[in-house]
């Protein structure tokens, strides 16, 4: 019995195995070499879950100023410079068909370098998507790029990689072409959630389940979980792990079958980047949001349309008092594979169901919705959700100083919303002399007022939004701070000068982030704007003649408040 169980097993492991070899078999995998000469250690996985998106690369740990150097020959096809997203980055397109991205780097090599700020000048702004001419800037297989860094929103050094299709731009899992990463380990379950599903696949009930480790595997408490439902759905928290790293990164593939026969399974190979957010379908966004959970759901929302999926739809459909054994396997790029076994089973037992749900508008997932109730006007494209939603709301007059309507209450926050709405809210209230500085104020889960922006159509202001909650009209006349941070009357001797700029208020929706402009002596000079620091910093490069000169920088907010900085200066 013993032998016929362990042929099983390696069958098993045969067919999941033949078909990560027919997956590599689409790439090339002795065709690019490392982006770095170091060993590739890896702190984030192809597809792995983050905020509101799908991780596009993989990201590769190192050093500020660690050497980057091009995989294969190629040419520059893209060079972006952001205060925020990849900071600087590269995309070098290849002759067999690839682009590779290097993003969040501290430097390029010199000659990409006096390009970026010779269009930096010409077009006075940091921030320039470039496309330079395809035989302006080539590089053998193997040649320096430039240096790894931490610009962006990125927190800690480290190079974002990524494969694309050249043709698509579609984002490819680059451990599928040969890089050699050390990974024995196989990935870990930590948790398992249930949900307990109406006709229309709608959630009733939901709880969680920790894992025991098992022989060869991992359970459940018992063996057997007991339900009061005929449908059900799954969901699975799981992180692989390689060795020399501690970092829990996201796992390949993650299969599930019911009585033997697969009825869902998900891998990251690729995906578009207009699929991304449907992550908030593919995991429990309310777990994500308020318990910082990463579920990787193992049924379909009906407003999924992800492209990782194969089998059906993942829904378990139970009789009363049927049994039915249930098998998860997770599995790395490199094979290694968990198992987690365990029996569900209908009870067929009574249960209290939760009270019907108090709502006043249904908004089916795949048509397009429309309030406009006067004080507040809203309307939700078609597949704004992934369900069916049964929204709530109510208005409730707020008498606190600086708030100009009523407070409208539009459903809660742990409603994810995949398209952006418009939002109107009307106010009579607001002095002709203030309505330029009146934006839509979103009162964020940590109960902190973000600026959404707006723009007045008669009495109502209109902005957009992908965030279900509080919102309201406020006011805005506070203009930015400006603080020198490395800055002296004198700077002859100094090779640069820092400045801290903030606002009192953070931006979503329609509003724009801080804009600047600084000059010597009335004219433009670069400050490159580190965003997640609040910093702004120019590199003296001779551009002035040594002496007295002007200087004067100037910061604007969303709502045109303004903020300046002039002294005279010494070079």
């Amino acid at each position: 019995m013993r032998s016929y169980l362990h042929i099983l097993f390696f069958i098993a492991l045969c067919l999941a195995w033949s078909s990560f070899s027919t997956e590599r078999d689409k790439y090339p995998t002795d065709y690019f070499t490392a982006p770095v000469k170091t060993s590739i250690r890896l702190s984030g996985t192809f597809g792995e879950l983050r905020s509101n998106h799908f991780h596009s690369g993989i990201d590769i740990k190192g050093y500020i100023g660690l050497p980057l150097f091009s995989i294969a020959d190629g040419y520059i096809a893209r060079i972006k410079v952001q205060a925020a997203g990849y900071g600087n980055v590269l995309y070098i397109n290849h002759p067999n068909g690839y682009t590779s991205v290097y993003a969040h780097m501290n430097e390029f090599v010199p000659e990409l370098a006096a390009y970026v700020k010779e269009q930096q000048y010409a077009q006075e702004q940091f921030e320039v998507d470039l496309y330079p001419p395809v035989d302006s800037f080539s590089f053998s297989k193997g040649e320096l790029v430039g240096k790894m860094g931490t610009t962006g929103y990125s927190f800690g050094p480290h190079l974002h990689f990524e494969i694309r299709d050249t043709k698509t731009d579609k984002p490819l899992n680059p451990l599928l072409f040969g890089f050699k990463v050390q990974d024995t380990q196989p990935p870990r379950m930590h948790q398992l959630r249930i949900y307990q599903l109406n006709e229309k696949n709608e959630t009733e009930h939901a709880f969680t389940k920790s894992l025991v480790w098992k022989s060869g595997g991992y359970g459940v408490q018992g063996d057997t979980l007991e339900v009061a439902d005929d449908r059900v759905g799954l969901a699975l928290k799981v992180y692989d792990h390689m060795n020399a790293v501690r970092n829990w990164n996201g796992i390949y593939a993650l299969e599930t079958f019911a009585d033997d026969s697969i009825i869902h399974r998900f891998e990251m190979e690729s995906f578009g980047f207009d699929e991304s957010r449907y992550l908030n379908a593919h995991l429990d966004y309310e777990e994500q949001t308020q318990k910082k959970s990463f579920f990787n759901r193992c049924y379909l929302l009906p407003g999924n349309q992800l492209s990782i999926y194969s089998g059906s739809d993942g829904v378990i459909t139970l009789e009363p008092q049927q049994k039915v054994k249930i098998r998860m396997r997770a599995i790395d790029v490199e094979g290694n594979q968990t198992e987690l076994q365990f029996w569900i089973k209908n009870s067929g037992k009574q249960w209290q169901r939760k009270a019907p749900q108090i709502f006043n508008y249904v908004l089916p997932y795949n048509e397009a919705s429309i309030i406009d109730n006067h004080p507040l006007f809203l309307h939700f494209p078609e597949g704004a959700f992934y369900e069916n939603l049964y929204l709530k709301y109510h208005a409730s007059t707020e008498r606190s100083a600086g708030v100009y309507s009523a407070v409208h209450s539009i459903h809660q926050a742990s409603t994810p919303v995949h398209r952006y709405f418009k939002i109107g809210i009307q106010s009579k209230s607001v002095p002709d002399s203030l309505r330029s500085k009146a934006f839509i104020a979103y009162c964020d889960t940590d109960q902190e007022v973000v600026n959404y922006g707006g723009e007045w159509r008669g009495d109502t202001l209109l902005t957009r939004s992908r965030s279900l909650g509080d919102y309201c009209i406020m006011l805005d006349q506070t203009p930015p701070t400006i603080t020198p941070v490395a800055f002296k009357s004198d700077m002859s001797r100094s090779s640069q000068m820092r400045f801290l700029i903030k606002d009192d208020l953070p931006t979503g929706g329609s509003a724009h982030g801080l804009r600047y402009k600084a000059t010597i002596d009335g004219q433009w000079i670069l400050m490159e704007y580190d965003y997640k620091n609040d910093l702004l910093r120019h590199r003296f490069d001779g551009r002035f003649s040594p002496g007295k000169h002007q200087f004067r920088l100037e910061v604007r907010d969303d709502r045109d408040n303004v903020q300046v900085f002039e002294r005279a200066i010494v070079l």
